[in-house]
């Protein structure tokens, strides 16, 4: 009988690799809107009163949660990885340090998303 040890590597490697997915499809859209925001060429879609709307939706709350905390985890993680690059050897307190603070943005974000009405 083989007896594998417990692990909660797949956990965050899923949390990772699906932010990453996200950030990779919807980042370059995201430059391109606030680009043009910035230019003073807002779409007629992204004005403030559809965006409200959309942020007020349940529906709409549950994308923006899910496109924010996927992008936090992913974040941690690829830090941690790169810390662990640079040769810093901290990689429990990095781990604790940076999954924590995604932890506290995912509870923030949907904090946030709820108190929109």
């Amino acid at each position: 009988i083989l007896i594998m040890a417990k692990s909660n590597k797949a956990f965050f490697w899923g949390l990772f690799a699906a932010g990453g997915t996200v950030v990779a499809f919807l980042t370059p859209a995201l430059v391109l809107v606030f680009l043009l925001a910035a230019l003073g060429h807002v779409p007629s879609r992204f004005d403030y009163d559809t965006m409200h709307a959309f942020a007020a939706n349940y529906l709409g709350k549950l994308v923006l949660f899910g496109v924010i905390t996927l992008s936090l985890w992913h974040c941690a993680h690829r830090l941690r990885c790169v810390l662990h690059d640079f040769g810093l050897r901290i990689d429990t307190l990095a781990a604790w340090v940076l999954y924590l603070g995604a932890a506290v943005g995912t509870v923030a974000t949907g904090y946030a998303l709820l108190a929109i009405c």
